[in-house]
């Protein structure tokens, strides 16, 4: 058992030292990134940096920008793919299984195939350069998120909605009463995993926007490595901002993660 944790340990190290030594440089003069050892202290320690980069780059309003989106999409995923996977789990209708296996294939598809097709309705109803246009093609698309809640709704006992069925409660009643507050881990968990894809999405919010109040935090750091790229103070500091958030939630909401890795087992 020993053994074990130790093992556990270094792997920890070996992923955490990378971001404890981006850490540290983003608390460093530009002259001192590649002055000496990376696990150098910075000397004296400069918060010019982010100053920097919230007041000349406005990264103040890719975090907003990101934020907004990110929230929507996780919100929206859990709500759509919740109501879907009532449906393909508890609801009989014909041809169910073979709807859920024809929608679950499209997870064969890789995501830059629909980015033209996207693109092509974004434009058609004027959503680009805008911040609905970059949250309403995945505020309801997961495929994954439907299959993982599907799956999890499977567990819960089909004697507890045949009883809340004859007290006379719809499908509406049984998964807002009975099924959502069972499934809080799952639905948490997708919470987190849509909100980190929302936060860290590139290639459409790329596509989608071209003007700075739109632009969100990945399509900022792109910008700032193409026009400014010797600056590696600031890269490296804007990679510490976008990830800080990602590790307040994690830390926040691990327990719900936690449990539904406990269920699962």
């Amino acid at each position: 058992l020993t053994a074990t944790y130790l093992l556990l340990l270094c792997a920890s190290a070996f992923f955490v030292v990378p971001y404890l030594l981006a850490l540290l440089a983003s608390f460093k003069q530009p002259n001192q990134i590649f002055d000496g050892s990376p696990f150098a202290l910075p000397h004296p320690a400069t918060f010019a940096n982010f100053t920097q980069l919230f007041r000349q780059y406005h990264f103040g309003i890719f975090i907003l920008n990101t934020a907004i989106v990110a929230f929507a999409i996780a919100i929206g995923q859990v709500i759509f793919c919740a109501m879907a996977a009532y449906a393909f789990a508890r609801m009989q209708f014909p041809g169910r299984d073979v709807l859920f296996y024809i929608f679950l294939a499209t997870l064969l598809v890789p995501g830059s195939v629909t980015v033209i097709p996207i693109f092509l309705i974004a434009k058609e109803l004027h959503l680009l350069n805008s911040l609905l246009g970059l949250i309403i093609p995945y505020v309801g698309s997961s495929t994954f998120g439907v299959f993982l809640i599907r799956q999890f709704f499977l567990r819960i006992p089909e004697d507890l909605i045949s009883a809340a069925k004859l007290d006379g409660a719809n499908s509406a009643r049984i998964l807002l009463k009975i099924i959502i507050p069972l499934s809080r881990p799952v639905l948490f968990t997708l919470g987190i995993l849509s909100f980190v894809f929302g936060w860290n999405n590139f290639l459409w919010p790329l596509i989608a926007t071209n003007s700075q109040g739109t632009q969100v935090l990945t399509v900022g750091l792109a910008a700032l490595q193409g026009s400014y790229g010797g600056q590696w103070n600031l890269l490296i500091t804007g990679g510490v901002i976008s990830l800080i958030p990602l590790v307040i939630l994690f830390f926040v909401f691990q327990r719900f993660i936690l449990s539904w890795i406990e269920l699962r087992m």
